[in-house]
């Protein structure tokens, strides 16, 4: 699947304000807008053997992110896929209309949820992780 632009699945005021709305969505949607941090934490310990590092993004010199993907050997994986990781940051680059910088995340997922005010697993309407491995199962990845 082509890289698709996070921000063309923002959610809504009632998805952002309602869990089970949320939860309710398409998994590409779901996983672009609101779960991305989760299905990037998903995806590296779903290849434990690969050296996958966890990359947000955010506008330069804001502190907050918006767009969370794990990436690999030039490539990227979030809510369309492995792609290569120029083509992701170009779409939401271009999306946004503004430049974007990505930035190395080293803390834990519980870590970067508290800093990045995003939601612990616990937090969604039924678990996310189950739903994660799920779709990162349906991906071939790039060393495959």
């Amino acid at each position: 699947m082509a890289a698709k632009a996070a921000g063309a699945f923002r959610r809504t005021p009632i998805e952002r304000s309602d869990q089970r709305v949320a939860w309710e969505r398409t998994d590409q949607a779901f996983f672009a807008a609101g779960a991305c941090h989760i299905l990037a934490w998903v995806c590296r310990g779903s290849y434990p053997d690969r050296p996958i590092e966890i990359i947000a993004v955010r506008f330069p010199g804001e502190r907050q992110v918006f767009h969370t993907y794990a990436a690999w050997g030039g490539w990227a994986f979030d809510h369309s896929g492995w792609n290569p990781e120029p083509q992701l940051l170009a779409v939401n680059t271009d999306f946004q209309g503004h430049p974007l910088e990505h930035i190395k995340i080293k803390d834990s997922l519980a870590e970067f949820c508290e800093k990045h005010h995003h939601r612990r697993p616990n937090q969604y309407w039924h678990d996310p992780l189950p739903r994660a491995r799920d779709y990162v199962g349906r991906y071939i990845p790039p060393w495959a």
